[in-house]
């Protein structure tokens, strides 16, 4: 009984299409700092403040404001296991969420990190 309770609220059942996959990830290789983030989400705000005191060169994809915004954020959640946002890639490497981040920048490796690649 819980585990199809579970299967039913926690885990994906949308198909991601090929081509949304590749654009995810040619995106994670290309951008030096990437975010998928929701425009309306505080930690998603968080976030890009605190990255973009670093650098204005963050490229951040608004999910809720794209057509395939859904689709992307399952790719995300197929490539990554996150589901929420933000999601942030540092020099192709998935970072994780706000909290990940904050933690980063608590250990002081944020900063060098960003510079690192710009």
């Amino acid at each position: 009984m819980f585990s199809s309770i579970f299967k039913r609220y926690f885990t994906t059942t949308t198909m991601v299409s090929a081509e949304t996959t590749k654009k995810v990830q040619d995106l994670i290789k290309a951008k030096p700092v990437f975010i998928a983030s929701k425009s309306y989400c505080p930690y998603c705000t968080k976030t890009k403040n605190l990255i973009g005191s670093i650098t204005k060169d963050a490229y951040i994809l608004e999910l809720d404001t794209i057509e395939d915004g859904g689709e992307i954020q399952e790719a995300l959640l197929q490539l990554t296991g996150q589901r929420t946002v933000p999601n942030v890639f540092i020099g192709g490497e998935h970072i994780g969420g706000n909290s990940d981040v904050q933690a980063l920048n608590s250990a002081d490796k944020l900063e060098p990190k960003i510079k690192a690649l710009l």
